[in-house]
């Protein structure tokens, strides 16, 4: 670093270079999703397709406390001590959490997904999880993260806070392939690196809005245990496929250990408790002896990132997990409805401003997934954030550039679309104001 006490003492004050910082402040890709939440605060008068926040019309706020109250009385009903439940409450709580046996119970009900509850930890939104999962696994200069690309921006933030190098895996019109994560572990193995991990999101993934079969998925953990892969499955949103249209988690098929569970309450519960988890079951055998499952290990690194997780939020989302007789899928069924018919107006809007035997003419086409929050629209020219802000600005709507959400370049000519905030009535607006800048836009070569 080139700054010094003796130049500041001469300039009067501290300064930097963007460039003394660290390559997860430099690096530009870092910065989009605060550029996206700017662009929408710059035009409030868009109606925005760039986001990717749930449904917020069904939050109460009488509720919040209805959900505490609910929790409290549960916490009594099952002899929990009155001053353990203040402490739990008003005090620094356990690390790893205290819900874990709700979370437990719930993973059971909707997921198959069968683990104790020392096995889950409790983290700030899935977010944290992935720092927490990512720090504990790698643990060389030469260890490498597999991710599917495009991807969810997060996964690649977390990877570059730790230095850890991200190796692309493209996916495939219906998701990440098997054989191309097997192909992508050996070439990092023939550089000399140590593919540790990959990450995915195996239903409605976040920007592509694809899922894998359930061939896949059992082909993927073939390839995992033979590689000697560990998967990194994110499922934000898996309880909103159709009803009846539920594919299996990666973790319940799994039987060799080799899937580490990410989850979340920001989509199916509730968004501001940043609640989310991380189930890692396998098998840690400590120096003394003692075997303990991989998510109490890591609470280590969870005591120095944020000490623990809110009580409160804890708390709430507890309650809720009660009062449903922890059973989100069933719970969620109207909301899961809700993002089907936003799909389906997202699709149908499309098709009527860029009918499919006029491709020739307008150049547009876009994917259609069966779920999910997200899908990707092709067009003929460069959709960077320049473009964003000009439609943004002109047109009334917002979007985000596909660039941003692939791990090795690519994706300059398409937009992600998130309707998953918007009502049917402002998505057709929407895709209306969109089609004009669409139409309105050149078309390069």
């Amino acid at each position: 670093m080139s700054m010094s006490i003796v130049d500041s003492e001469v300039r009067g004050r501290v300064e930097f270079d963007l460039a003394e910082l660290h390559g997860a402040v430099v690096d530009p890709g870092m910065d989009s999703m605060r550029l996206l939440s700017e662009t929408a605060m710059a035009f409030p008068d868009a109606l925005s397709f760039s986001s990717g926040a749930p449904h917020d019309g069904n939050h109460d706020l009488s509720r919040l406390s209805v959900h505490l109250e609910r929790y409290l009385r549960h916490l009594r009903e099952t002899g929990v001590p009155e001053r353990r439940i203040r402490r739990l409450l008003f005090q620094y709580g356990p690390v790893n959490g205290f819900i874990q046996d709700e979370i437990a119970r719930m993973l059971v009900r909707d997921e198959d997904i069968h683990v104790p509850a020392e096995a889950i930890m409790v983290t700030h939104g899935a977010q944290e999880a992935m720092l927490i999962a990512l720090r504990g696994l790698c643990t060389s200069p030469g260890d490498v993260l597999l991710s599917v690309s495009p991807t969810y921006v997060g996964i690649v933030g977390a990877a570059k806070t730790l230095d850890i190098p991200v190796k692309a895996v493209h996916e495939g019109p219906h998701g990440l392939e098997p054989e191309a994560v097997r192909a992508a572990a050996r070439e990092v193995r023939a550089e000399g690196g140590r593919p540790v991990a990959c990450y995915l999101v195996p239903d409605f993934a976040n920007p592509t809005g694809t899922r894998l079969s359930e061939q896949a998925r059992r082909e993927l953990l073939q390839v995992a245990a033979e590689e000697g892969l560990l998967l990194l499955e994110d499922n934000p949103y898996g309880l909103f496929a159709a009803e009846g249209d539920q594919l299996p988690t990666l973790k319940s098929l799994d039987d060799k250990g080799c899937v580490l569970y990410l989850g979340s309450f920001a989509k199916s519960a509730f968004p501001g408790a940043r609640i989310g988890y991380l189930v890692a079951d396998q098998p840690v055998t400590e120096a003394d002896g003692r075997v303990r499952p991989l998510a109490a290990v890591l609470s280590k690194v969870k005591s120095m990132i944020s000490v623990g997780s809110s009580s409160i939020a804890q708390a709430v989302v507890g309650g809720i997990l009660v009062e449903h007789d922890y059973d989100l899928r069933s719970a969620t069924r109207e909301l899961a409805r809700t993002y089907l018919e936003r799909l389906a107006a997202t699709t149908s809007s499309l098709t009527e401003h860029f009918p499919a035997q006029r491709y020739a003419e307008h150049g547009v086409r876009w994917n259609t997934p069966r779920g999910g929050f997200f899908l990707v629209l092709e067009v003929g020219f460069t959709a960077d954030l320049a473009a964003m802000e000009r439609c943004a600005r002109d047109y009334g709507v917002s979007w985000a550039p596909m660039s941003m959400f692939h791990v090795d370049g690519g994706g300059d000519r398409a937009m992600r679309l998130g309707f998953s905030n918007l009502s049917t009535e402002d998505i057709r607006e929407g895709i209306s104001r969109l089609a004009r800048f669409i139409t309105e836009t050149p078309r390069t070569a």
